[in-house]
């Protein structure tokens, strides 16, 4: 990862993950709008793939001049677990199903159970999710749910079996970023991304038409430009920095918190208007936020109630 998330001083480290978490729930909110203009005119899986394959050669170009290694055999077996399954699987599955006629609403919902998977993994690894992590999590769900309400809820068997299977692999690969032998955070982005890129690329060739550049639009372009610089080398590294140094239900918070960042873009720059929903929605996602980000000094605070209120009835 780039030296802009190297955490050297502990008491700097609250305003890193401050930072961090902004540029998963900004960026990540944006490119729901961008990836529909890149859309227009370019096909879903070779968008993609360039996109990580080159985000993979510029962050390798990164890491050889921060002085890393290259990975080893066992890291980049690593890596290409990670990978495949965050962006060779995850990423193209979303793209498959809403081709299959999976519809936006249920789509939307499908990718808030993201998180709660994740917190499922860490938990059977040995580690310990508090509750109020549970808790935040549920509230942020509901929240999405509500904001998905506007969208289409159409499905095919098939379209739905995918749209579930993608939050599954990001949540498998997440956790396994967490726990396998991997290089240093620069060379092990580099790594993921190449690889994933490389296996979408392959797939992309066989099934989908190569357009001529000429076919693509600036607009596109430019759209495309700013996944892969924005959504791919800032704010995926932010969160691969997250997966490590914080909780998997913080990390994880971003899949309820973009679909608000979404509608906000949608409503300045797309013309959509807000509904009821959405007013109903934002409370439950900044409830969820409060549950996650200071659950223990909830937690803290209810304790002494309790005790306040128990010494009351024995008094």
């Amino acid at each position: 990862m780039p030296a802009i998330f190297n955490v050297q001083a502990q008491g700097r480290r609250s305003w890193v993950v401050a930072t961090a978490l902004l540029l998963v729930y900004v960026v990540w909110g944006t490119t729901y709008f961008a990836t529909s203009i890149a859309l227009q005119t370019m096909p879903p899986l070779l968008m993609n793939a360039v996109r990580f394959l080159c985000a993979g050669v510029v962050m390798l170009l990164i890491a050889l001049w921060q002085g890393h290694a290259l990975p080893t055999a066992v890291q980049w077996r690593n890596s290409a677990v990670v990978g495949g399954l965050m962006v060779f699987l995850a990423m193209n599955l979303i793209g498959l199903a809403q081709k299959l006629g999976i519809g936006s609403g249920l789509m939307a919902m499908v990718v808030t159970t993201m998180p709660m998977w994740l917190a499922l993994w860490t938990r059977w690894g040995g580690e310990r999710v508090p509750v109020t992590s549970w808790i935040g999590l549920g509230l942020g769900v509901a929240g999405a749910v509500l904001l998905a309400r506007e969208g289409n809820f159409s499905a095919t068997w098939l379209g739905g079996l995918l749209a579930f299977a993608a939050p599954l692999c990001w949540s498998l690969g997440s956790y396994a970023s967490r726990k396998l032998s991997l290089p240093a955070p620069a060379m092990a982005s580099a790594a993921q991304w190449f690889v994933g890129g490389a296996m979408g690329l392959v797939v992309a060739l066989w099934f989908e038409p190569v357009p001529a550049l000429s076919q693509i639009s600036a607009k596109s372009w430019a759209a495309w430009v700013y996944l892969l610089v924005f959504g791919t080398m800032v704010a995926l590294n932010a969160y691969l920095w997250l997966l490590q140094n914080t909780s998997a239900a913080l990390a994880g918070s971003y899949s309820f918190v973009n679909p608000a960042v979404a509608l906000v873009v949608g409503v300045a720059l797309g013309g959509e208007l807000l509904t009821g929903w959405v007013f109903a929605a934002l409370p439950l996602i900044g409830a969820a936020l409060v549950f996650i980000l200071y659950g223990r000094l909830l937690q803290g605070w209810w304790a002494g109630r309790r005790a306040v209120l128990m010494g009351l009835r024995t008094g």
